[in-house]
């Protein structure tokens, strides 16, 4: 089975050389979000007034295709503000995910909670184009990343005001977290085959260290899911294809709200 992370990072680092290239760094720091005080994640999830949840926005996926072609990113995406989802994130990654940066700038635009961007990040340059684009949060996936790496990137978004979600896969990846990491999360996706095991987030939740948001991500497809990792320690649960591959994705978000509150409050 090919590799589909290794895929994604070759092309990336091809990618962000050529957008290097047509948009200067000078010009980043010039751009009107740039000068914007972020947004906390950490302290949103922490929120007993929010549910928790970082509701996504994507349209498609390496191992599912088209997910959603029709959703608008600014309906979407206000209507799981109004609803209480503690944080956004907004795919920008174009090539396998058909998102782009544009998402991001409108999701912004009409929201103010945390907007997480959820992409590839492999280059200062690309941390850069997040504080430009209005982000408040960057993904950094530990799969592909080395220890240096992250704590080299996680400092340089500290430097830039903005929080920084780890993604870990497995325990060992842990000893990659660092003082600049507030939020570290638990894929249940394994990121070179794309196959879910949910009970994964349960299995490394106590060993997060302590201190750090824990959220959970991928194969949350129920309330009951969301109880159970309430349960085991974590602070937000990122939900992505469950909404968006419905016909409403803002419908389909209230109502699981709805369900969750009535099961918490019970």
């Amino acid at each position: 089975m090919k590799n589909i992370l290794t895929e994604i990072v070759a092309h990336k680092h091809v990618e962000v050389a050529a957008r290097k290239q047509q948009r200067p760094v000078a010009e980043l720091e010039h751009s009107s979000a740039f000068k914007r005080e972020p947004l906390s994640l950490s302290t949103f999830l922490l929120n007993p007034e929010k549910t928790g949840i970082i509701a996504e926005f994507k349209r498609k996926s390496p191992s599912k295709g088209l997910i959603n072609g029709t959703a608008t990113v600014q309906d979407v995406t206000m209507a799981y503000t109004r609803y209480g989802a503690s944080g956004l994130s907004v795919l920008t990654d174009e090539q396998f995910f058909g998102g782009s940066s544009d998402d991001l700038v409108q999701a912004r635009a009409v929201n103010n909670i945390p907007v997480l961007r959820k992409d590839f990040v492999i280059d200062e340059y690309q941390i850069l184009e997040a504080k430009a684009i209005g982000a408040d949060v960057i993904l950094l996936i530990a799969e592909c990343l080395t220890k240096e790496e992250v704590a080299r990137l996680a400092a340089f978004a500290h430097n830039l005001g903005l929080e920084v979600l780890l993604e870990v896969h497995s325990g060992d990846q842990l000893d990659k977290v660092t003082d600049h990491i507030q939020n570290v999360g638990v894929n249940n996706r394994d990121l070179t085959t794309f196959k879910v095991d949910f009970n994964r987030s349960c299995e490394l939740a106590p060993q997060i260290p302590a201190g750090k948001c824990k959220v959970a991500e991928s194969g949350i497809s129920n309330t009951d899911n969301i109880v159970t990792l309430k349960k085991a320690g974590f602070n937000g649960f990122l939900i992505g294809e469950h909404f968006m591959k419905t016909e409403n994705p803002a419908r389909a978000f209230e109502n699981f709200v709805t369900e969750l509150s009535g099961k918490l409050k019970g």
